[in-house]
């Protein structure tokens, strides 16, 4: 189990490092115009709403990442509070904005990774002796 533990947890890592780039890229393009990869801003979000989009995306990679490799004990309550921020601005976009047909259940399967990482980062013995809070 320590095994599967492991690879989960550099799971979790690489998905840090997609949301940092994400969210890097998606302040790139909000801020020049220009989408160096492919496109990433949703017209139907407002300004505000895009802009809060890239800044929690990039918050969440970044912290995880800093939290990860400097083992900082707080890592995983301060990822429960970024997990509910992304939740909820996902929500918004969700509910307020979004026209694809699959919006619903793409939000459910977001809500539910939140969920386990939250749950892997607070419960899994590794991640206990990774930040110290064993």
């Amino acid at each position: 189990m320590n095994h599967v533990s492991r690879i989960f947890s550099y799971l979790l890592v690489v998905a840090a490092l997609v949301m940092a780039g994400w969210g890097t890229l998606g302040f790139i393009e909000y801020f020049s115009g220009k989408a160096l990869l492919m496109p990433l801003q949703n017209p139907n979000f407002p300004s505000g709403t895009q802009f809060l989009h890239w800044l929690i995306i990039s918050i969440s990679g970044y912290t995880l990442l800093f939290g990860y490799f400097l083992r900082w004990k707080y890592t995983p309550n301060v990822m429960v509070v970024i997990f509910a921020c992304l939740a909820t601005m996902c929500f918004i976009q969700t509910f307020d904005f979004m026209t694809r047909e699959d919006r619903y259940s793409a939000y459910a399967r977001e809500v539910t990774y939140y969920v386990i990482f939250s749950i892997y980062l607070f419960k899994s013995k590794l991640m206990k002796k990774h930040f110290g809070r064993d």
